[in-house]
This record gives C-alpha cells, sequence and structure tokens, in this order.
C-alpha cells in the first residue's frame, strides 16, 4: 500500500511527455547554422525611418538625372530610364543579396544598347535584355556569383576612382548647361573650351554659378551645428535652384519627362523570332557578362563603404536577373547596380533596403503624378549633386595614402582607374585584375642566383621561388655557368621553394644538352627528396671518359644519395631527371 506522502508526491510531479519542439531561428533541426538576412520589418527595428525615408530621397535626386541621362546616351526615349529605376528600386530593392547596392539604367552598357538599337531595332531590344536576365538567373542558380568575391582591394577602390573622375568631368559640362562632346578623354581635352562655353551668355554663366554653388554646399553643408546639418544638402540645393529658375528673366535647363506608360512596349512574336539570329544571340550573351560583373564588382565595392550586411553575390546576381527579366518584359533599357547611386544612399545614412525601395516609388511617383514639379528642378543642380559624388568616389587623398602603405597597389589601383578612364568600366577592371596578377607572381617569385667555381667544377646555386615570369633570369643564370668552360656542372636547386613547370623544363632541357656532348658532366640537385634530403640526378658520361682541366683522366664525382627512410622504397631515376623528379609544391 503507497503512503500518503508518496502519492501526493506522485501526483505533485506532472507527468513526463514530450513535445515537438520548433528550431530557433538561424539554426536548422540538427543545430547547424542557417544564413537567414533579416526581413525589411527586422532591419528597420534597429534603424530609423525617418532617415531611410531622407536618404531615399537623396537617391532618387541623383537618380533621376541618370536614368535620364544614360537614356539619351543610350539612343532611348528617357522615360525608358525611367522606368528600368523603377524597376531597380520597387522589384531589386525589396530582394535579398545587398542591403544598401542601389540598382537602375546601366552606364557601363550605354554604347552597346545604342549599338543594339542601330542594328536591331528598339522593339527588340526588350527582348535582349529578358534573354539576359533570365541567363543571369540561370548563373546564380549554379552559384557563379561567388567568384567574383576574389578581387584585390587595389582594383574596387581603383574602379570607384575610375568612375568616379569620369563622372565628374561629363557632369562638368551639364552644370554648365553644355553638352558633353563623348568619351571621358574627349571631355577631359574639352574642359577648356567649356569656361569660355560657361561665360559666354547670361544664362550659361547664371547655370554655372548655380551648379557651382550646389557642389560647395555638398561639401560644407554637414559641417553646419544643430539640426540643421543634419538636412541633405541635395535638397537643399533643389530647393535653392527651384526657386532661383522660378525667377523672371531666368532661362536655365530643367528635367522634362514625358508619358511614362505610352514608353512601356511589351515584346511580341516577331521580337522573340528574334532570337534566333547568332548576332542578336551575341548581344545577349555580351549583355549578361558585362551587366553581371558591373553588379558583382560595384557589390563589392559598395561593401566596402559600409560596415552592414555583406552582400551575399549568388543572391543579388539573382535579384539582377529578376529585374532584367521584368525590364525586358516592359521594353524598358537593361540595369545593373550603379556605384553612383549606391554611394549616395550610404552617404545619406541609410542601414536598409527600405530606402533603395522608397527611391523607386519616389521615380514612379514623381513620372506619373507630379511631371510638372519635376520640370521645375534645374538640370544644372542635379549635376552638381553628382559631381560631389564623383569626388567622393574618386577620394584623392587615397592615392598617396595607399602608396606609402603599398607602392605596388598603389600602382595596380593607378592603372585600374587610367584604363576605366581610358576605355570602360568592364575593360579597365579586367586590366585592374590583369595588374594585380602580376604583382602577385612577381611578388611570389623571387630568386637570388649564385655563380662560383671550385677547381673543374662550375656551380649554380639558386634560393627563392621561380616561376615563368623569372625565365630570362634563369637562361641568362645556365647560359653563364655553362660559359664558365668546366668539365663539370653542379647546379643546386635544394633551396628552392617553387620551380614551376617551364623553369623546371629548362633546367632539364639545359642538363639534357649539356650531357648530350659528352663533355659535360652535370650534377643537378633537386628539392624535395625523400625526408628533406636532396633528390639527387648525377648523370652524365662515366668519370673514365670525362676529359679533366690538363686533358688527363678525372677522378669520379662523388655522389650524394639520400638518406634512408623509414617505410619508403627507393625507386629507380628517369633519364635526365632525378629520383624525385615528380612536380613539387611551395613548402615541399
Amino acid at each position: 500500500m503507497t503512503s500518503p506522502t508518496r502519492k501526493r508526491a506522485r501526483h505533485a510531479r506532472p507527468p513526463s511527455r514530450t513535445f515537438p519542439t520548433r528550431p530557433a531561428a538561424g539554426r536548422r533541426p540538427g543545430g547547424a547554422p542557417v544564413d537567414r538576412r533579416p526581413t525589411l520589418v527586422e532591419e528597420l527595428r534597429g534603424a530609423s525611418p525617418v532617415t531611410e525615408i531622407v536618404a531615399s530621397f537623396v537617391v532618387f535626386l541623383v537618380a533621376l538625372p541618370l536614368c535620364i541621362g544614360v537614356a539619351v546616351a543610350s539612343g532611348a526615349p528617357a522615360e525608358l530610364g525611367i522606368v528600368s529605376g523603377v524597376v531597380g528600386g520597387l522589384v531589386v530593392g525589396l530582394m535579398r543579396g545587398s542591403t544598401l547596392q542601389v540598382s537602375g539604367p546601366a552606364a557601363g552598357l550605354a554604347a552597346l544598347v545604342a549599338e543594339a538599337i542601330a542594328t536591331h531595332g528598339a522593339a527588340t531590344l526588350g527582348v535582349i535584355v529578358l534573354a539576359s536576365g533570365v541567363l543571369q538567373i540561370g548563373l546564380a542558380l549554379i552559384r557563379l556569383g561567388r567568384m567574383f568575391q576574389a578581387i584585390s582591394v587595389a582594383v574596387v577602390q581603383g574602379m570607384l576612382a575610375g568612375i568616379g573622375l569620369p563622372l565628374m568631368i561629363s557632369q562638368s559640362y551639364v552644370l554648365a548647361d553644355s553638352k558633353a562632346p563623348g568619351t571621358p578623354v574627349q571631355n577631359a581635352l574639352g574642359l577648356p573650351g567649356l569656361l569660355t562655353t560657361a561665360l559666354s551668355t547670361s544664362d550659361a554663366l547664371i547655370a554655372t554659378v548655380l551648379g557651382l554653388a550646389t557642389v560647395a554646399l555638398c561639401f560644407v553643408w554637414k559641417k553646419l551645428p544643430g539640426p540643421v546639418g543634419k538636412v541633405p544638402a541635395p535638397l537643399v540645393g533643389v530647393a535653392v535652384g527651384m526657386a532661383v529658375a522660378a525667377l523672371p528673366g531666368v532661362r536655365i535647363d530643367t528635367l522634362q519627362v514625358g508619358d511614362l506608360v505610352a514608353s512601356v512596349h511589351l515584346p511580341g512574336a516577331a521580337e522573340f523570332a528574334s532570337l534566333a539570329d547568332p548576332a542578336v544571340l551575341a548581344t545577349v550573351l555580351t549583355f549578361t557578362v558585362i551587366a553581371s560583373a558591373e553588379s558583382l564588382f560595384t557589390a563589392a565595392a559598395v561593401d566596402r563603404m559600409h560596415t552592414g550586411p555583406r552582400t551575399r553575390y549568388n543572391t543579388e546576381l539573382l535579384s539582377q536577373g529578376v529585374g532584367n527579366t521584368v525590364c525586358g518584359t516592359l521594353g524598358a533599357l537593361p540595369m545593373t547596380a550603379v556605384v553612383a547611386r549606391s554611394s549616395a544612399n550610404v552617404q545619406a545614412g541609410a542601414r536598409t533596403r527600405l530606402s533603395r525601395t522608397l527611391h523607386g516609388l519616389w521615380l514612379l511617383g514623381f513620372a506619373l503624378l507630379l511631371p510638372g514639379l519635376l520640370a521645375l528642378v534645374p538640370i544644372t543642380v542635379l549635376a552638381g549633386v553628382l559631381v560631389h559624388s564623383g569626388w567622393k568616389l574618386l577620394a584623392p587623398e587615397q592615392f598617396p595614402r595607399l602608396w606609402k602603405q603599398d607602392r605596388g597597389e598603389a600602382v595596380v589601383m593607378a592603372v585600374t582607374t587610367l584604363a576605366i578612364f581610358g576605355t570602360a568600366l568592364l575593360e579597365g577592371v579586367l586590366v585592374g585584375l590583369a595588374a594585380g596578377v602580376v604583382l602577385a607572381v612577381l611578388r611570389m617569385s623571387r630568386t637570388t642566383v649564385r655563380h662560383s667555381t671550385d677547381g673543374d667544377t662550375a656551380k649554380l646555386t639558386m634560393t627563392g621561388s621561380a616561376t615563368f615570369i623569372r625565365l630570362p633570369q634563369l637562361l641568362d643564370a645556365l647560359d653563364a655557368v655553362a660559359a664558365a668552360g668546366r668539365p663539370r656542372i653542379r647546379l643546386d636547386l635544394t633551396a628552392m621553394t617553387h620551380l614551376d613547370h617551364a623553369c623546371r623544363t629548362q633546367v632539364d632541357e639545359f642538363v639534357a644538352q649539356q650531357r648530350r656532348s659528352g663533355t659535360v658532366r652535370v650534377e643537378l640537385l633537386l628539392p624535395g627528396g625523400p625526408n628533406g634530403a636532396p633528390g639527387v640526378d648525377p648523370g652524365g658520361p662515366p668519370p673514365g671518359d670525362l676529359p679533366g682541366a690538363a686533358g688527363e683522366k678525372a677522378p669520379d664525382l662523388p655522389h650524394r644519395t639520400a638518406r634512408p627512410t623509414r617505410g619508403r622504397v627507393a625507386t629507380p631515376s628517369r633519364p635526365g631527371l632525378g629520383p624525385d623528379a615528380e612536380p613539387f609544391a611551395p613548402g615541399r
């Protein structure tokens, strides 16, 4: 019989039951972490909605002239540029990948778009952009986006400077209500004539002064004390510019936007049939490669501007693909991530995706509902905002700072900047990457060569690392040891940390050539022997057949043998190679 105490204790304990538990946020059921980005609502919990809204309007002011300018440069209606900007905000802006990167019509593709329109027609452009977006989605699904993370910091900084410098120069013409001649080089050469144009008429002078005042305002406004300094300088500049443009007798260029809905053209069956044309398919591939590279290179640059979440490259490439698919369906221009808008977004204090999404809403709302209000905004004021953004991207103080830290990286950065300025964004970045690879190879390949003679033996000792870029030095060293005229040659490579295939081939060919002569005995000491002992390839003719220095029979050359190893069996050497003749890697 159970005692009352035991009974009370038994009933006091709740019955044991097993309940299914939900995995914690950010963890898989097995306990492994999940790479989950916060939702837009979760992002806003740690940010200021007012700051995000203000930042979105700053991005809108920067994006609006860029949308129109890229469209005009592409030979397309200005409204199509705004449509691409709206898609970049409302579609790509809501998607995950890069939190602060802003997308819009691609300035790097302007020349290609103009060529595509001239060759295949404006109606075919939508199908080309749509197909490019589908290809980008495919590249993201097979996870090729992460390969763009392997970018040198110097190349990224050079890319930013290479974008900022042409932006400043081209917008200087717009600032004076003038038209830029064309390429960045032509624009730079035309700057002296621009000064004459700016002083030629009173209207041009007013526009220039207003634009320069906007640039100065952007530099000094943040330094003002109190809450006044927190108001974005572009907003102040636009307000002042609208007031000046409204004065009687002032005639300066303002924004002109037509019917946004009427500009949309959905591709039909005839346009899709053009994809059977190999020339159209080649254009699709070109758009895909350049748009993907420009977006992901920009993502690497934007990540260096802030301390927030890093870009997920495959997700960002997927977002860009979806955006281009939508742009192609609407017959608009191709889109990429844009550094000028993204940097303005970061500098305005944005922390979430809300700012870039709202900027697309402002573009749509103003273009549809308030085209008359946009017509009051002077273009010269917006050009002044872009000149300031270009200066921030150029950041001229970084060049001497990097020169003091690492001259090689400073050269790579300068080469990237000049290459982008002289060609285009993608070509310039590729040149910068090539310069970075050359610098890495030069630093990895440092070889020291020592010549000496000991009686009838000419010795060559090499240390360090040798790659194909050191082939001239290696060939000179081998020629020098052969020219010594000694009956014995000793090549000591045991201190080499790396000897690539090209250099090893030259060494083997030299040894084989000397041995075929029948008058020289060559001893080749290779690195990477068993248990650290050098590999040996004495080779050559028999000692008795080798003439000495005085024409007499030469004494035998002592052979170095590898130390015995535990658990290993020596293998016979191949002709012309040592017992450890297989290629070796660094660190062996």
